[in-house]
C-alpha cells in the first residue's frame, strides 16, 4: 500500500471536497482518500502502480488545481 499527499487549490465548500474525493476514488487501485478543506491536503492511499499525473489529471478535470 502506498500513499501520496497532494495540496488541492480551489476548494471552497464540502461539495468541492466531495467532488475531489469522488474523482480520486473512481481511479482503479485507489483504496482511500482523505481531503481536508481548510488546508487543501489530500491524502490518497492506493495499491496499484499509479503515476502521480493520473491523480493530477483527475483533479484538474474536476475543476481544481494541484499545487506544485
Amino acid at each position: 500500500m502506498a500513499n501520496i499527499t497532494l495540496t488541492v487549490k480551489g476548494m471552497c465548500c464540502m461539495g468541492c471536497v466531495k467532488s475531489v474525493k469522488g474523482v480520486l476514488e473512481a481511479i482503479n487501485g485507489v483504496s482511500k482518500v482523505d481531503v481536508d478543506l481548510a488546508s487543501g491536503k489530500t491524502i490518497i492511499e492506493y495499491d496499484a502502480p499509479i503515476d502521480v499525473s493520473v491523480f493530477e489529471k483527475a483533479i484538474d478535470e474536476a475543476g481544481f488545481e494541484v499545487e506544485q
